[in-house]
């Protein structure tokens, strides 16, 4: 296929146009026009842009692109050169996706997350300059907070940092924005929602979710966020019919 037709089959599955997010969505780095084999990683770093192109990849799909506006702009030097170069000499195209990945009812981080742990009833939640951010909904089965948080360990396969006013309470409803939304527990207090589910939780998040009654969990920035990167590479590949590869990261945090 074209790196067009695949631009606009993105335009219209995540709708990036409707975000205000802080990095710029869509082609990062243009390579090759024609694409034929597509690598799909959660961050764009040297070892994800490497391994692409030792694939034999002429496009890299991401959540965490190259790009960001608290960057400001920089020098291509350093570490930073180090990741652009491969895919300039490669003619590889990079695709990033933010927020829209983040939020997306289908393939987003936070929904395909919530199928897992029997999240049903899914809603938007979330609210970055007035966009979602993830998803709330109700769970199947109600379990207490213990059991909870060795279902999402898991899932995750990742240890998991529960704060909880009593872990033996039961949890009917939750809210999930992945990554690094963990000051975003507030959103579930204020939606009234029994738990939070999140990928980070700082020293004083751990205090205040639950000294406001929420359950919150963090289950790691990388583990929270390889549903949604995994969701688009299945769904083009049905779609699109195109040689498709994912590429892991060792990534605790």
């Amino acid at each position: 296929m074209q790196r067009n037709e695949l631009d606009r089959y993105f335009n219209d599955l995540l709708t990036p146009a409707n975000f205000k997010d802080y990095c710029p969505n869509g082609v990062q780095v243009e390579g090759s026009e024609n694409i034929k084999k597509i690598a799909f990683a959660v961050s764009a770093t040297l070892d994800s842009i490497t391994q692409a192109a030792d694939m034999g990849a002429d496009t890299l799909v991401v959540h965490h692109g190259l790009f960001w506006h608290f960057h400001g702009a920089r020098p291509l030097t350093g570490h930073f050169a180090k990741r652009i170069s491969p895919l300039v000499q490669h003619n590889i195209n990079l695709f990033a996706y933010h927020l829209p990945l983040d939020a997306h009812p289908e393939v987003g981080n936070a929904a395909v997350l919530g199928q897992l742990i029997d999240c049903r009833q899914q809603s938007p939640c979330g609210d970055y300059k007035g966009c979602p951010t993830g998803i709330e909904g109700l769970l199947n089965e109600p379990v207490t907070a213990k059991e909870l948080g060795l279902k999402l360990q898991s899932v995750l396969n990742h240890d998991v940092i529960l704060a909880s006013p009593d872990e033996n309470q039961i949890i009917e409803s939750v809210g999930i924005i992945t990554g690094g939304a963990n000051s975003d527990w507030a959103l579930a207090q204020k939606a009234g929602l029994d738990a939070y589910i999140t990928g980070e939780i700082s020293e004083h998040d751990w205090h205040e979710s639950q000294e406001n009654g929420i359950h919150m969990f963090a289950g790691g920035h990388y583990a929270t966020e390889i549903f949604g990167i995994l969701a688009l590479m299945r769904k083009i590949q049905m779609h699109c019919h195109i040689e498709c590869v994912f590429i892991d990261s060792d990534n605790p945090a």
